[in-house]
């Protein structure tokens, strides 16, 4: 391509700034975005630049060094670097004499073509051989004596090396930025404009980032419009999508995923599209295995086959029954007296049958709210297990390839260490001990298996339909399997309602553990949870205790307070790590954004300017912050929810990088992130109800007023005060913490689990399992024998 080609394609040479060089040094590149900075010796420019050489940042491919390469953008100041120009386009320069051309052909970049064929090229097509072979490959076919094979290599080369500059240049012609556009080109290569003239809507189900909306302004520019089968199509999975991303939803009914996605189609288009014509497409869709039609219930198929999936893998392992009778009731006892006299627990009625149960069946759903004990008994069975069947606990014990017989697993990295710290054993996410690295789409189907005895796993309710199936599918026969939960928590944030459908089911025994033995303090904040979760506030709910605290204000004023609460609990020796501010919405005057800022000011003020402090967008960071981790991150360690703390921070200057840098301390193990990887964090005095599901803290603060109200519902609030350990300070407006407790969520998820797991035979087998209850339970004491237990041996 010679220069003229390349301003005609990339605009006039007036109106836009070029730097023209030869590739010096990648400084840096990242290959999951494509970021990269170099330095090049300027060739030529338009700019009023006048040195040997600049550092060009953009969205590009590794350079080849030595390589000269055509950049297009803008200059700009960087803060610490001075002048750098930021390049939106880029095109590799071509050689522009048929010497240049023939020796381009003849190197080491094209196997199979010495210098005479290079010869025979440039002989028939000229020194423009090359944009001629890129835009019509036929005009090989005229070079004499160029076998088929060598030619399709060379046009492939050719491609890759030349494919991304013609793609970008494209896409940038449809209104696509580089980093939307790289995305695009990372989905379908040098194929990427053709797919997308071909049907735009495909973009939809490859690229993130890109909705329907976007799409379907492409699909009008091709002539994609009103009732087109791809429109209609890409209109229909993407309100499927949509409705279990946003709803959690497994399925949608037929006739109302119709109608929704009439309004969606209708939205942006004037032509009329009939019910009649979606729905014939909705039946082609099933008919290519886009969806899965079930009667009137229309499915993803990943969320399909991870609830069928799920079913069959319960199921699977239900089917065992040598637990039943591997040891004699006195044996049981025997353990279990000597048990709480080691560890200094008495365990009531209810706990004792979870404990035997837990130790005689496949499998056991143990529920409760806070303070009934739970960890407790899961610290129990532990234990008991092995005394009875005989294995240490001392993972030292175990030579490399031998399998640790009790797995301890929980979404979180904070519910798992949580599991660690009261059980003395090793824990860890989900994600981790299935080896994911959190980025797997619903449609993962690795094959993936895990290798013990017993697995427990916390914070049930939590947990997915896709993320169950991923468990439960690697999952031996003969695991026994304990899932621990409140199902009076938030759902999951992923589709389905698992824990919920595994207990309706009755599938497996389950036992309720409803006696409060954190109350035994007086605990307040024990009994305010229970009495939400039942559906009412205490009379003495805005009367102050020793535990627990109510300040009236209104929305403009929740800043203020939070602002007044944090800094006396800090002037009384309270660190950021022990006090956490939770509100369910970021925007706004009492929002996560402001109250963010303004306790960053209270905890880690920097008046005299002097500390370190890096950008990233309107936030700032800096050492000792306290933030949060965003995404999981298996590789390193760290997982979404995560809590810590900045210990250094490095500009770009600093490392051979040459990019700004951020270290975190999670716990044990520490983190860095480049500013491209900044996205993964946010500031953590203040989080959603959502991210802090998982976690306790021992200073809880929580804003309500009516301004939350589309996020007011019970389970929001009872998850949000059930994460206090010691202290629970409430503020906002009295009636709009009544109103949410009283508005229960009314959005009940679609999903078919319960009935997936209901067969003739499980309906048998669930007249013999027994299910404690507050109602048989109502005659035992659970204080007997726990006078020196404290309330917080028992947090959940």
């Amino acid at each position: 391509m010679n220069n003229q080609e390349t301003l005609a394609l990339f605009g006039d040479e007036a109106d836009e700034k070029f730097m023209k060089g030869e590739v010096l040094q990648m400084i840096f590149h990242n290959p999951d975005n494509l970021f990269s900075v170099a330095r090049i010796e300027v060739k030529e420019t338009n700019t009023d630049w006048d040195e040997r050489d600049i550092i060009v940042t953009g969205i590009f491919p590794k350079l080849e060094p030595q390589e000269v390469y055509l950049f297009y953008g803008k200059m700009q100041e960087h803060a610490k670097f001075g002048q750098q120009f930021k390049a939106e386009r880029f095109h590799k320069e071509m050689p522009q004499t048929r010497e240049g051309v023939v020796a381009y052909l003849s190197g080491e970049l094209f196997k199979g073509i010495g210098k005479k064929t290079a010869e025979n090229i440039v002989a028939v097509l000229g020194e423009d051989a090359i944009s001629i072979i890129l835009n019509d490959p036929d005009r090989l076919s005229e070079v004499p004596k160029l076998p088929k094979n060598t030619a399709d290599s060379l046009l492939a080369t050719l491609r890759e090396n030349q494919g991304l500059e013609h793609v970008m240049i494209g896409l940038n012609d449809y209104g696509f930025g580089p980093q939307l556009s790289m995305k695009i080109f990372q989905a379908y290569k040098q194929n990427a404009l053709e797919v997308l003239e071909k049907n735009p809507y495909k973009l939809i189900e490859d690229v993130k980032g890109i909705g329907f909306q976007r799409a379907d302004e492409l699909g009008r520019r091709l002539g994609l419009n009103g009732n087109h089968p791809d429109r209609i199509r890409a209109g229909l999975l993407f309100t499927l999508d949509t409705d279990s991303i946003r709803d959690g939803n497994v399925y949608t009914e037929r006739e109302e995923l119709i109608e929704k996605t009439r309004s969606l189609l209708m939205e942006s288009a004037p032509e009329p599209v009939l019910q009649e014509e979606i729905d014939r497409e909705l039946t082609a869709l099933g008919d290519l295995d886009k969806v899965v039609v079930e009667n009137t219930r229309i499915y993803l198929p990943s969320l399909y086959f991870a609830e069928s999936g799920f079913a069959h893998h319960i199921k699977r392992i239900m089917k065992q029954t040598e637990y039943e009778e591997q040891f004699p009731e006195s044996e049981f006892l025997l353990a279990l007296g000597e048990l709480e006299e080691r560890i200094g627990v008495s365990y009531g009625d209810s706990q004792k049958e979870a404990l035997q149960t837990a130790l005689t069946s496949p499998m056991l759903v143990l529920t409760g709210g806070p303070g009934t004990g739970k960890t407790t008994v899961i610290k129990g069975i532990v234990e008991l297990f092995s005394e009875l069947h005989g294995v240490s606990l001392d993972p030292h014990a175990y030579k490399d390839g031998d399998a640790f017989p009790v797995l301890l697993a929980a979404p979180t990295g904070r519910a798992a260490k949580r599991m660690s710290e009261s059980t003395g054993l090793p824990a860890m996410t989900i994600h981790r001990l299935l080896g994911m690295n959190g980025q797997e789409d619903l449609s993962d189907d690795s094959e993936r298996a895990i290798e013990g005895r017993l697995l427990i796993v916390d914070e049930m309710s939590m947990v997915d339909i896709w993320l169950a199936n991923q468990l439960f599918r690697a999952l031996p026969s003969h695991i026994q399997v304990i899932l621990v939960g409140d199902e009076d928590q938030l759902p999951s944030v992923g589709p389905g309602q698992v824990l919920r459908d595994i207990l309706r089911s009755e599938i497996a025994p389950t036992v309720e553990l409803t006696d409060i033995y954190r109350q035994k303090d007086g605990s307040s904040i024990i009994q305010m949870a229970h009495d939400i979760k039942a559906g009412f506030l205490p009379a003495d709910f805005t009367k102050n205790s020793k535990d627990r605290s109510f300040f009236h204000c209104s929305v403009n004023q929740i800043a203020e307070v939070v602002d007044q609460v944090v800094q006396n609990a800090k002037e009384k020796g309270f660190r950021a790590r022990d006090i956490q501010v939770l509100a369910p919405i970021y925007r706004g005057p009492a929002g996560i954004n402001v109250l963010n800022r303004n306790l960053q000011e209270i905890f880690n003020p920097n008046e005299s300017g002097k500390r370190k402090e890096i950008a990233y967008g309107d936030v700032k960071y800096r050492v000792h912050d306290k933030v949060l981790q965003l995404i999981n991150q298996p590789e390193k360690n760290v997982f979404n929810g995560d809590i810590g703390e900045i210990v250094s921070m490095q500009y770009a200057k600093e490392n051979t990088e040459k990019q700004d840098m951020i270290t975190v301390q999670f716990d044990q193990t520490e983190v860095s992130y480049y500013k491209q990887e900044f996205n993964q964090l946010t500031h953590a005095y203040c989080c959603s109800i959502h991210k802090a599901q998982g976690s306790e803290f021992p200073i809880v603060i929580m804003p309500v007023v009516r301004s939350y109200y589309r996020m007011l519902r019970r389970d929001l609030l009872y998850t949000g005060v059930t994460r206090s350990q010691q202290f629970l300070i409430l503020c906002g407006e009295e009636e709009a913490f009544r109103m949410g407790v009283e508005r229960v969520n009314d959005t009940s998820r679609k999903t078919t689990l319960e009935s997936r797991l209901v067969s003739e035979e499980d309906l048998a087998r669930q007249s013999s399992l027994k299910i404690l209850t507050a109602e048989n339970l109502t005659e035992i004491d659970p204080m007997i024998g726990m006078a020196d237990i404290t309330p917080y041996e028992f947090m959940a």
